[in-house]
């Protein structure tokens, strides 16, 4: 587990992380999700201890992680993939990394194996492609077998196979019952790969829930008809409010399907689609972030 009590973090006058409190619990992929320069790479490093919080704390299974004795074994991380000397093989860095924390060198191969880098391990990591570094960031994290894991745009750099993949995986180690953070900034593959959101803005907690709560149905129906204008009009003088769609489609709130269904039946007016309307995560997140978005282009 991974828990944040009043955690805040200057730089200055610079306020990157603003009193954040929220927890990360075993078993479940937690998406984390913030615009650009939300605070959520140096929520990750307080975390680790690579920068120390202003206040708060931030623990993993109850301890600090500079007080943690071997902590590859505790929390295995992804921050930057390409962080490896270029001139060092695959193998050579993990087995270095098994070294510092008592791993057996065994270790090495198996996650090597799990990555798909076997083919791959006695080459200088400087020839990687983005794609591969990242399978060795990947292997990095887990070679510890940790309980607890932080990965930050893991699917970055990957093609689709490898997208499938690091979503496989990551569900997988959820399922095993490890605690796992991600994040990224892709909205689709979060829909498709989270349990639970966890979103900032300006370093400060919008949101923390379960997914479905942000994709959930938000109230509307989409209505496809051949009579979108003269059945807007109807629907609208029944107390609906009708907006325009996509493609002619209706989008209509205030009236429930079965209640505008009853009444294109009773108006002879047909009907192509009654559905109601699920909002898309990317919505939602649009929704909730668009008051702390710092680097936005103009409109």
């Amino acid at each position: 587990m991974i828990q944040l009590n009043g955690m805040t973090k200057r730089h200055g006058e610079v306020l990157a992380v603003d009193d954040l409190t929220f927890t990360v619990r075993p078993g479940l992929v937690t998406g984390f999700l913030g615009p650009n320069g939300a605070g959520k790479s140096t929520t990750m490093r307080m975390i680790l201890g690579l920068d120390l919080p202003t206040s708060g704390t931030a623990t993993v299974n109850g301890r600090l992680h500079q007080d943690l004795p071997h902590p590859l074994r505790e929390v295995g991380s992804l921050l930057e993939a390409q962080a490896v000397h270029p001139r060092r093989t695959a193998r050579k860095h993990l087995l270095y990394l098994a070294q510092t924390n008592d791993l057996p060198p065994a270790r090495v191969d198996e996650v090597l194996d799990l990555v798909g880098l076997t083919d791959a391990a006695d080459r200088p990591a400087g020839v990687f492609s983005l794609g591969m570094s990242q399978r060795l960031g990947i292997a990095a994290a887990l070679l510890g077998d940790p309980p607890v894991l932080l990965l930050d745009e893991p699917v970055n750099g990957l093609d689709p196979e490898g997208v499938l993949w690091i979503r496989t995986l990551i569900r997988g180690l959820a399922a095993e019952g490890r605690t796992v953070l991600v994040s990224s900034h892709l909205m689709s593959e979060m829909a498709l790969t989270a349990d639970r959101l966890v979103v900032i803005g300006k370093g400060r907690l919008i949101a923390e829930a379960a997914i479905g709560e942000f994709t959930g149905n938000d109230g509307a129906v989409l209505v496809r008809t051949p009579e979108s204008a003269s059945f807007a009009r109807r629907l609208e003088l029944s107390g609906a409010h009708v907006r325009a769609g996509r493609d002619g489609e209706l989008v209509v709130t205030g009236m429930t399907a079965p209640d505008m269904g009853r009444l294109a039946a009773a108006e002879g007016v047909p009907l192509f689609e009654l559905t109601p309307r699920r909002t898309s995560l990317e919505e939602a997140f649009m929704e909730l972030t668009r008051d702390s978005v710092e680097y936005g282009a103009a409109r």
